[in-house]
Order: C-alpha cells, then structure tokens, then sequence
C-alpha cells in the first residue's frame, strides 16, 4: 500500500499507483478494473483486496480507490474520493511532430510529451519526411502507459497521420512552427502566460522547405526557433512542450 501522506493534491496519498479503466467502467461507488489493467494489477504489482490505488480514466477524472472483491478476471474497487483533472496543467498544447526516420525517436517524444502534460499528439507528414512507418497503436500504448505512471487523468489524443497543410489550416490558438533559421527565439515572439491553447509545429530530420514556412506565415503561424543551438527533432519537440507547460 502507498504511504499514508498525502501529495499536494489534497485527498491522493504520496505514491499512489495509477492504473487505468474507461470511463464506462464506473457504476454508483464502484469502478471495474479489468482485460491487462487486471492483470497488471494483480500479476505484475501484486495488489490483493484493501489495498488503496488510483485509477484515472484517460478522460480528465482521477479517482482514490480500495481494492473491495478480486475475481478470476476482473477487481470491483471502492471509490474513495474523486479528483478532476488531477495533475493536469490549465494550458492545451497540441504538438505536430513530423514522424521521425528512426521510429524510437518517435516514441521516445510521445512518452515525454504526454508526462510533460500535452493534451494531443499528431503526427505529421511534411515534404521531407522519409519515415514509411505509422505505429498509431504503439504510441497510444505508450501513451497510456506514460499517463499512468505520472499520475495524469487525461489520456493525449493521437490521431492518424496527418499531412503538414492539414496541421497548419486546422489549428487555432497560439500557434508557432519551429525552424531552425529563424531569428526569433520562442518566448520572445509572443505573450506566452496569455493563451491557454498552443499548436507547435516540429519538422522531420530535413526541416522544412521553404514553401511550407511561406504557407505557415499565410496560415498566421509565428516562425521561431526553439534554441539558439540546432538541435534533433526529437529534442527540439520535447523542450518547445516543457516551455509551455513547466510552471
């Protein structure tokens, strides 16, 4: 069982273990955790009945429950207290990553971003990308398990691939595409602590082409850089979500 202290978030004990279940899967006072939650649950972590966890249904609730019946599939558990958008930050960053060459990369940036607290992660083909793979399954899988291990309630959206034009007509809010050759480093450009939703946009190896920086200025996208450094994909989408996200 997790320590008896409590985290900042009043109600949720210190260390509490996270695991997931649908939002259907909550009747009255009484959430059924089932399928590979189950047995990670039971397998894995070992819980037995009266043991406190977590649960969070991916949809922007939390909840402190008690382990009350084990049965051959499935755990009835208790809930204790309800905690809405427990550990989730008050700004929606959309962040369009161009899918990567090496597809670890990809994944790598899908766990880090949905820690960080990015609400949708999409994945983007743009005139220089050369990856042929599309695992949206894989980095939902990720995704979810990353949400459980922070301690997130909101499970980030990742839908299929889509094209760089299709990114760049759809999204509103603070948007802003990160090029190496800008000249304008991010958090300089605009008023950051005054929107509450950003779409970032992150090319492939290659960058951008210069088209597609002239059809995002014709979009109001900003064009700035996210260091002063050149740096990989990978690192360059990751740092431009903890800049918006980090407190």
């Amino acid at each position: 069982m997790p320590s008896e202290e409590t985290s900042p978030h009043g109600g949720v004990p210190a260390g509490l273990e996270f695991f997931y279940a649908a939002p259907g899967a909550v009747a009255g006072g009484t959430i059924t955790v089932e399928g590979e939650e189950f047995e990670h649950l039971t397998q894995v972590m070992r819980h037995i009945e009266g043991d406190t966890i977590g649960i969070v249904d991916g949809a922007g609730m939390a909840y402190v429950t008690t382990v009350a019946t084990l049965r051959k599939r499935s755990a009835q558990c208790s809930i204790l207290s309800t905690h809405p958008r427990l550990h989730e930050p008050a700004r929606q960053v959309t962040l369009a990553l161009a899918v990567l060459k090496n597809p670890s990369r990809f994944d790598l940036v899908v766990e880090k971003a949905t820690e960080l607290g990015v609400c949708r992660i999409i994945p983007m083909v743009t005139a220089r990308t050369i990856a042929r793979h599309a695992r949206v399954e894989r980095w939902q899988a990720i995704a979810l398990a990353a949400m459980k291990q922070c301690g997130r309630c909101v499970l980030p959206a990742i839908p299929p691939v889509m094209t760089f034009e299709e990114v760049i007509a759809g999204c509103q809010g603070g948007k802003v595409l990160f090029h190496e050759q800008a000249s304008t480093l991010f958090g300089r450009s605009a008023d950051t602590h005054g929107t509450l939703a950003w779409t970032v946009c992150i090319g492939p190896e290659g960058g951008f082409t210069g088209a597609e920086v002239a059809s995002a200025l014709a979009q109001q996208w900003s064009i700035v850089s996210v260091s002063d450094r050149r740096l990989r994909s990978e690192t360059a989408a990751i740092l431009a979500a903890a800049l918006l996200l980090t407190p």
